[in-house]
Parts: C-alpha cells; sequence; structure tokens
C-alpha cells in the first residue's frame, strides 16, 4: 500500500525561509513591492499563480471571513446557510450549498467552506489544467457521493467509535468528472484503464496538495470508487 505524508518539519522551515527573505525584500525595497501571490500578507486569491506561498495562504484562510472572501475569488456558485447543530457532535460550521465551483457544475452539495475554497483550489490549479493536457478538453461537471453524513468512521476491518469528517462535512467524496466533450470519466472504471490512469493519478495528487487528507483506490476497498478528500488532518495522502 503506498502512504505518503507530506513531510512538516522540511516544508515550515522552508516556509520560515521564504517569510523572511519576503519580509527583507519589502524593508528593502518598499516602493516595490510584492506580487500580491508572493506577499504572505495578501490574502488568498484562488485565480492567482500558485506559489510555495499558496498553502500557507489556504490554511491561514480558514477562518471564517476569510474563507469566504477566498471563495468569492473563485467564481464559487453557493449559498451561506446558518450553521448547522445536529445529534451528538454531529452539524455543520461555516455551512453552504455549494453548486458550482470554478468552471464546473455539481449536484447542489451541502458542506463547509474550508472544502468549497479546496476544491476552487483543486479545480483551478490541479483538475483544469491536467484534464486539458492529459485528455485535451475541460472538466465541466464534477461527481460526488456528498458531503455531510453523521456517521462514524468505517475501515476495512468495520466500523470504529470515531465520527467521520462527514459528520461535520469536513470531507467530500468526489466519483468522477464530465469533460466538455461529453465524455464521462468514473473513478470506479478510470482507476485501473490505462487510457486514463495517469490523469486520475495526476489530479489525485493534485488534490493532496491542496487537501490536508487524501485517500483513493489505493487506500482500501472501501475507496474503490472515490476520492476521500477532506480539509483537517495531518497531510496523508494515499
Amino acid at each position: 500500500m503506498r502512504r505518503r505524508r507530506i513531510p512538516v518539519l522540511p516544508a515550515a522551515f522552508s516556509l520560515l525561509c521564504l517569510l523572511a527573505l519576503a519580509a527583507a525584500f519589502v524593508a528593502i525595497h518598499p516602493a516595490i513591492g510584492l506580487p500580491p501571490h508572493w506577499n504572505p500578507l495578501a490574502p488568498l486569491n484562488v485565480a492567482a499563480p500558485a506559489t510555495l506561498l499558496t498553502r500557507f495562504k489556504l490554511r491561514r484562510s480558514d477562518a471564517p471571513e476569510a474563507c469566504f472572501a477566498a471563495l468569492d475569488t473563485s467564481q464559487a456558485i453557493y449559498q451561506r446557510l446558518p450553521k448547522l447543530e445536529a445529534e451528538g457532535a454531529c452539524g455543520i460550521s461555516n455551512r453552504v450549498r455549494l453548486s458550482r465551483v470554478g468552471d464546473l457544475q455539481m449536484d447542489p452539495v451541502e458542506t463547509t467552506c474550508a472544502i468549497a475554497l479546496r476544491l476552487a483550489m483543486w479545480e483551478r490549479h490541479g483538475l483544469q489544467p491536467q484534464a486539458r493536457a492529459q485528455l485535451g478538453s475541460e472538466i465541466t461537471r464534477i461527481r460526488h457521493y456528498s458531503s455531510y453524513n453523521c456517521r462514524p468512521m468505517r475501515t476495512s476491518q468495520g466500523g470504529t467509535g470515531r465520527l467521520s469528517a462527514h459528520a461535520t462535512a469536513e470531507a467530500i467524496d468526489i466519483s468522477g468528472f464530465v469533460l466538455r466533450d461529453g465524455r464521462p470519466l468514473d473513478l470506479d472504471s478510470g482507476w485501473g484503464d490505462p487510457r486514463y490512469s495517469n490523469f486520475w493519478r495526476s489530479v489525485f495528487s493534485g488534490a493532496c496538495r491542496w487537501f490536508e487528507t487524501s485517500l483513493g483506490p489505493d487506500y482500501n476497498d472501501l475507496h474503490a470508487d472515490h476520492f476521500h478528500l477532506q480539509s483537517t488532518g495531518r497531510g496523508i495522502c494515499r
């Protein structure tokens, strides 16, 4: 089983070095300034080029108003909803009803702003570039198995006593796409298909860049037909 965990300490050290260099540049050349996407103090803009600071900005955007401000730069279509309080620890904070992310239509889904924002980053900087490069067409629709589900976590050995990230809508399950030329792409059949397997692995790797936990078909049989993408976790990608 392939297991990849994004290294925390080297990444944190590199980020601190970048922040120090950026601060030094601004101090020496205050009249010039930094491009917003290289300025660690500038808010996240989904449409801006991705840099080594973008993940830092994304994590800093988890605060509610910062998240919604960033989401508004992405062409997402969503409705803000009141907090959902359900049985036990289930519910949805920073709740949205999302019906489009970037150029992707989708069946409306209730989720968190953090998930919606990470989907927007993935669409802009992962999905569409890979679809254009590898398949010669853009994606117009994303298919999913929903986000919110008040249930315990499931494993290949059975249930657990812990709540799933779906119980707070901090995860979404992606099952496929539809291309502009009409081709449907289903993960269940495409992961092992030589025509599409490289595309699927490329976009999964891209998801790992923007989500804190990403689980796919190589993880276990429970994920054979979808990507489990989560806004919480410790950089797990497998």
